[in-house]
């Protein structure tokens, strides 16, 4: 039984889209149950003071994580441990206790440390909670919370290995237990502990998405060791290829926890809004930008190491003409049926229309940076596979910069210049609306986002030519049928309003659904009149066996 169980969990390769596609449909079951997780946190909360506390309380440990989890992360380890046990086992096996070591030494002192800074900390980073009765509280959220990035990272180191033998199933499942995890924390634990319940239920789930890829290590025999012998001259290599990666995400992070720090300063719920916003844009990118990105870097390291720079660029196009395909289209859906994807999901119990209203105003300026995330997320990996890191760092670092300095100068100018709150309270129907100064930051956001999304195509254009012109013609294509999509669907949402009762979640729900519907089949009709590639080879795909194919997954970025 054990032994099917593991041939069940791997299966070579048999496509860049089956891949893809596989890993995909995983990430759609982490995303069904992180929606089902933030329902619940919506409907008990609304978009409030008792959410903006348990979102904030992730800041501190979400920087830890990617400052120091990032350092064990598969796309730096996973060619050490490849080209270290093709040469020698024993050798790789040492390796990686000596990675696993240093790794735990430092997160664990990391946290402890942290520990008793976070007092002062959080008043630093979240300052809008300096003179709040509820500080106390953040203060021991926070701290609780330091046991996520260990359990994590850990998690992540323990991913480099299972990616090392390519056949690997069971860590796309770990995204889905975490967020069992909290799931469990927000039913059962917050009932008798409150807060804190919801903050354990955090840990639980980081800790499931640990221990259910144990059993595979174990039965390949690579689970690593603690060990003293420790071979600090590889740790030293592992860290200066890992640095700038983790420094690429770290300054990512930054600029999120700059707009989270101006969110504190707004009016009561903008974090969670922010946040529960930010949630729902995730889900296409972990869909479709994660999905791609992630299952064609082993391939794009495999023809750099070959020294096959025309395979590499193939694949490149290949990828990004299909994250182009999948992504505009999916971004019109979200901006025209914003108001019933917000309803939908997060409308009940404390969640009111008011929140609504604002909460998908704010996904709608989000959604925009989608397709520029999801290719950076591309372009970041090929970097990564020819082992150039300090170029991507660069570009984020200076995206981050301008996201932090717009988020800060939209701020300012919202308050100081009518036309301009005005401007952006009518285009996105919420002029009255009370709290509308959260929209300045993901303005900021998307900007940002698709600056760095020019940055990184312009430096990859100039050093693969010809990567532009067959990914345009894509993109060209998408949005012409994206843009008759989106009229469709929205003359749809005022003929569908005849037949559904709208003051109910069923009658949203249909509403969106069946406008949804007419305008996807016109989309597809307008597709196959211009004739285009990327629809023939997602139906191809689609008749293959698919879900036999290797999974490829991605790291656990944030918490």
């Amino acid at each position: 039984m054990v032994k099917k169980f593991f041939e069940m969990m791997g299966k070579e390769i048999r496509g860049l889209h089956e891949a893809a596609y596989l890993l995909a449909f995983f990430a759609v079951m982490s995303q069904i149950l992180g929606l089902v997780r933030d329902k619940l946190l919506a409907y008990n909360f609304g978009a409030g003071h008792t959410l903006d506390i348990y979102y904030s309380a992730f800041r501190i440990p979400d920087l830890i994580f990617v400052s120091i989890a990032s350092i064990v992360s598969a796309s730096v380890l996973v060619p050490f441990f490849i080209d270290r046990f093709h040469t020698d086992a024993d050798k790789g096996r040492k390796f990686i206790d000596s990675v696993f070591s240093a790794f735990f030494l430092v997160i664990i002192l990391t946290s402890i440390v942290a520990y008793f800074l976070i007092p002062w900390l959080v008043q630093i980073l979240i300052p809008g909670f300096v003179n709040d009765p509820s500080l106390p509280e953040l203060i021991s959220a926070t701290r609780i919370l330091l046991l996520s990035p260990i359990f994590l990272g850990l998690s992540n180191f323990l991913s480099s290995i299972t990616q090392m033998h390519r056949r690997f199933l069971v860590y796309a499942l770990s995204p889905v237990v975490y967020n069992a995890g909290i799931i469990i924390g927000i039913i059962f634990l917050y009932p008798t502990l409150g807060l804190q319940g919801l903050i354990w239920g955090v840990v639980i789930g980081a800790m499931l998405h640990m221990l259910i890829q144990i059993p595979f290590i174990i039965h390949k025999e690579t689970f690593p060791r603690l060990s003293f012998d420790i071979e600090w001259k590889n740790i030293k290599n592992v860290v200066l290829i890992s640095l700038p990666r983790t420094l690429t995400l770290s300054s990512n992070q930054l600029a999120s926890f700059f707009l989270v720090a101006l969110a504190s300063l707004m009016s009561g719920g903008s974090i969670s809004v922010f946040n529960l916003a930010l949630n729902l844009q995730s889900v296409p990118l972990s869909i479709i930008g994660v999905s791609y990105s992630s299952a064609v870097f082993p391939t794009l390291s495999k023809f750099f190491v070959e020294k096959n720079r025309t395979e590499f660029l193939g694949q490149m196009i290949d990828s990004a003409r299909h994250i182009v395909f999948w992504s505009i289209p999916i971004m019109v859906l979200f901006i025209v049926l914003r108001a019933q994807i917000v309803r939908t999901i997060y409308g009940a119990g404390q969640f009111d229309w008011a929140d609504t209203r604002l909460t998908a105003a704010v996904l709608a300026i989000f959604v925009v940076s989608v397709i520029g995330q999801s290719l950076i997320l591309l372009f970041v990996r090929a970097y990564y596979a020819e082992g150039k890191t300090k170029k991507p760092l660069v570009v984020n670092i200076i995206s981050a910069v301008i996201i932090a300095g717009l988020g800060y100068g939209f701020t300012k100018a919202f308050f100081a210049f009518p036309m301009f709150a005005f401007f952006l309270q009518d285009l996105l129907k919420v002029s009255g609306q009370m709290g509308t100064s959260v929209l300045v930051l993901p303005l900021a956001y998307s900007l940002g986002v698709l600056f760095n999304t020019y940055l990184h195509w312009h430096m990859f254009e100039r050093d693969y030519p010809g990567f532009t012109k067959p990914v345009i013609a894509t993109l060209f294509q998408s949005f012409c049928a994206s843009i008759i999509m989106g009229y469709v669907t929205f003359l749809s949402l005022r003929f569908f309003n005849i037949f559904f009762t709208l003051d109910k979640a069923w009658g949203v729900f249909l509403q969106g659904f069946c406008a949804g519907i007419v305008g996807i089949i016109v989309g597809i009709l307008v597709l196959l009149l211009l004739k285009n590639r990327e629809i023939k080879e997602v139906w191809a795909t689609l008749h293959h066996k698919f879900w036999k194919s290797n999974v490829v997954v991605p790291d656990q970025e944030t918490l």
